[in-house]
């Protein structure tokens, strides 16, 4: 394999760097993540930097871009702390991947990139009707990363909504029968399929594989 320096990557074109950093981490988890401003008009965004803080109690976590770059998600959950993350199917990735549109204020997103706002549990803020697995979330904190200026919005989960069959005897959720989408760089999209799932490790036994 070839290497390559920090230095000749800091060196390569703006957009050609950006592919093959973003490419560099790996597949993530690729959302729709729905909020309200004061004015009840939603809005879609789309991230695909979700990750799991914890479980007990549930925290979620994303990074938000610079304020400049990606103001409305982040001033939305400010305003009101509520916000729903949605997944991806392949029955609606054009509308999806049409939310990371730079568009202006106050202009409903569902509506411009032909996706259905779906409300429910007493909740404020719309959920994708299209998703298939959807949940509800509550600010905790924002944590503002200095050295580029970005954010790490940390939620606490209130709803979760989902079909049961696509849960296991133990609670794992089996993503790939729903066809929840994953990300690769800034504009690729993949479908997965289960390859083999193994029990928690322990140093005193070799890992079985059991059923997803």
């Amino acid at each position: 394999m070839k290497h390559y320096s920090i230095d000749e990557i800091q060196g390569w074109e703006r957009f050609y760097r950006a592919n093959f950093v973003n490419s560099l981490s790996g597949f993530k988890p690729v959302s729709l993540i729905s909020t309200i401003n004061k004015e009840g008009i939603p809005n879609l965004g789309v991230f695909c930097n979700i990750v799991h803080i914890g479980a007990d109690p549930a925290y979620i976590g994303f990074i938000n871009r610079p304020i400049d770059a990606a103001p409305h998600t982040l001033s939305n959950i400010r305003a009101n702390g509520l916000y729903t993350i949605n997944h991806i199917h392949p029955e609606f990735i054009a509308q999806a991947h049409q939310a990371s549109a730079k568009y202006p204020e106050g202009v409903n997103e569902f509506s411009e990139v032909g996706l259905t706002e779906d409300y429910k549990a007493d909740f404020v803020v719309p959920f994708v009707l299209e998703s298939q697995v959807q949940y509800a979330m509550e600010l905790t904190e924002i944590i503002p990363l200095v050295m580029n200026n970005t954010f790490l919005v940390v939620g606490k989960l209130l709803h979760a909504f989902l079909e049961p069959s696509m849960l296991s005897k133990d609670g794992f959720i089996k993503l790939d029968e729903a066809s929840s989408m994953v990300s690769l760089g800034m504009d690729a999209y993949y479908t997965t399929k289960p390859n083999v799932r193994l029990q928690y490790a322990k140093p005193d036994r070799p890992a079985a594989q059991i059923d997803c």
